[in-house]
């Protein structure tokens, strides 16, 4: 249980360096000006435009970095410093956030599987900390809680994995349109794909995290099966 607990705290500590570093990049690069001088709501509705998608709506939503695209309704929900402002940040959460539009209307394997497992997820993730602690607390009468607990959490897991190759491959389809459309021009591109890198670390570490603790759940019950 303490392994659990360290290992937790590792992560917590690992994230939030990424978290850091991520909101660094993105203040930095947010006082960059575009040189084409288009802001992150123009990048957004010319892309969408150039990718043939136009019953997708590009609207401005509150919060600091809550970018995000919803298959739903169709929006591309870009934050006030993302939607009003032309600089390079700007252009590459836009441009990222228009890669999901565009995996969507090409019906992007990953994204449709991710898509799909939402609801799962999403019972899973309002199950998984009560009995996780059940099954943690009666290990030595009741194992097989804790089995549930790991394959609850298992749910979760795979679905942080599923995101990854999601997140990637919009950052690569949007770098690949500003570069081709010289929205972003050769001294910007690099700045962008690092903006986007850094992006990308929040899902990998949220990811590891994730794998690693499941697996010392797992070690944790084949330990008690043992015992019994």
């Amino acid at each position: 249980m303490n392994s659990i607990w360290l290992v937790s705290l590792l992560f917590v500590g690992i994230s939030m360096l990424v978290s850091y570093r991520l909101r660094a990049k993105f203040s930095a690069y947010s006082r960059v000006p575009l040189s084409s001088g288009l802001t992150g709501r123009e990048v957004a509705e010319q892309m969408l435009r150039e990718h043939g998608i136009y019953d997708v709506k590009v609207v401005s939503v509150d919060g600091f970095l809550s970018d995000h695209y919803n298959p739903l309704n169709k929006t591309v929900n870009l934050s006030p410093e993302v939607y009003n402002n032309n600089s390079i940040a700007s252009a590459a959460v836009a441009a990222h956030e228009c890669g999901h539009a565009v995996q969507h209307a090409k019906a992007y394997p990953w994204l449709m599987f991710r898509s799909r497992m939402v609801p799962v997820v999403q019972v899973s993730s309002s199950l998984i900390q009560w009995v996780l602690l059940a099954g943690i607390l009666l290990i030595k009468v009741f194992p097989t809680l804790l089995l549930v607990g790991i394959i609850l959490f298992a749910v979760t897991t795979v679905f942080s994995l599923v995101t990854l190759p999601v997140e990637f491959d919009a950052s690569n389809r949007a770098l690949a349109w500003l570069g081709h459309t010289r929205v972003a021009n050769e001294r910007e591109h690099p700045q962008a794909k690092d903006a986007l890198h850094w992006a990308a670390m929040t899902y990998v570490v949220a990811a590891l995290a994730s794998l690693v603790t499941l697996v010392q759940y797992i070690f944790m019950f084949l330990g008690a099966r043992d015992r019994n």
